[in-house]
């Protein structure tokens, strides 16, 4: 009999049985995967930590959140800083001076507000209706055409004329001479790969890999007294009202003979002709000086039942139907439900944490 069955044993289901059994409870961590750390999980290819399910680099203004995964391991000084190849043309991002540099010869934050602020006047867009306008109204239009629309397209499947202007309301510009994509004030990845932070937090608990919940459902919930669920929501409940939906993603890894194949970490492929998203040169996460090197491409995919759910789609639909699971999962006592696919959200790393150390205070405070 243990006190909690953690279904999931990514980085929610793991801060949990860790914050659990340091309270002298004993958890059972389950994944139906055949490795745990969820999609942050590190696979070692050619002595190099590869990123199996796309890049992580962990990122946070919280002091305590940064203190937290620094009790595990330590993090190296890695500052995400990529790159956007457009049909071989170089550009800088997020959005910045070197950006803007490079697209219109302009040097000064003056020059290049001016710039955008023209694009914009031409396009008309009073009111934003769609991603497409939303974007324009934001950047003005060369910096949409290459740098957003190819993108963007080929992430979410459809033209942006279709997509909801939310998607891209906090569009990051700067007027500065600043490659750092993140204005947080920690940043890095961990040194030796995120696994070492999964390991130390499960040491404590017992953990049962290539296990289905819904296959073994009855036995596995007669064997602890709660149940901590990060899967997704609607599958729970036997998708009672209906199917939620995602984006899915298929990746395609390379061993290349070479030191070094684009010399940086990530770099996004905007035109719309490369059907992949981006690249990954997963040595670059931690300046790995290595002979050989392996790089990810990164292809977007529609999601079916039985894919792998990334990216939540919120659109009104969608968020309709999660509010339908979300009543009947307030209900439950002896459940409790965490993560991005249980809360039908998508959260960096960081924010994954905060909501399970927010849930452990809940839990363990009453």
């Amino acid at each position: 009999m243990y006190d909690y069955l953690i279904v999931g044993a990514g980085l929610f289901g793991s801060v949990f049985a860790h914050e659990a059994s340091r309270r002298g409870k004993k958890c059972l961590v389950i994944d139906k995967r055949d490795h745990i750390g969820g999609n942050i999980y590190t696979e070692k290819i050619e002595d190099i930590n590869v990123h199996k399910y796309g890049a992580h680099i962990f990122h946070t203004n919280n002091k305590e959140i940064w203190d937290y995964v620094n009790q595990f391991v330590e993090f190296n000084r890695y500052t995400n800083s990529p790159i956007a190849n457009y049909n071989g043309e170089i550009y800088n991002l997020p959005f910045n001076m070197n950006t803007f540099n490079k697209l219109w010869g302009v040097v000064t934050p003056k020059e290049a507000k001016e710039k955008i602020e023209e694009q914009k006047r031409e396009a008309g867009i009073t009111k934003p209706r769609n991603l497409e306008e939303q974007a324009i109204s934001l950047v003005g239009t060369d910096i949409y055409e290459k740098l957003i629309k190819g993108y963007t397209e080929k992430q979410w499947g459809r033209p942006a004329t279709e997509l909801p202007a939310f998607i891209i309301k906090r569009l990051p510009v700067r007027f500065t001479y600043d490659n750092n994509y993140f204005n947080d004030r920690y940043q890095g990845i961990p040194i030796g790969g995120y696994n070492v932070i999964i390991e130390r937090m499960l040491e404590n608990c017992d953990v049962q890999l290539e296990t289905d919940f819904f296959a073994e459902r009855e036995q596995l919930e007669k064997e602890a007294n709660k149940i901590v669920y990060t899967g997704m929501v609607d599958e729970f409940y036997n998708f009672r009202f209906g199917v939620l939906e995602y984006r899915s993603l298929k990746f395609e890894n390379k061993i290349l003979e070479t030191d070094n194949y684009q010399g940086n970490a990530v770099v996004n492929y905007t035109d719309s002709q490369t059907p992949y998203t981006r690249v990954i040169e997963h040595k670059h996460f931690e300046f790995g000086t290595q002979d050989k090197t392996v790089i990810t491409r990164e292809y977007p995919k529609e999601w079916k039942k039985g894919d792998e759910p990334y990216y939540p789609i919120n659109n009104e639909k969608n968020n309709q139907l999660f509010r339908k699971y979300k009543e009947l999962a307030d209900q439950e006592e002896n459940v409790i439900f965490g993560g991005r696919l249980a809360n039908y959200k998508y959260y960096d790393m960081h924010q994954v944490i905060g909501a399970a150390l927010t849930k452990v205070k809940e839990e363990f405070n009453k």
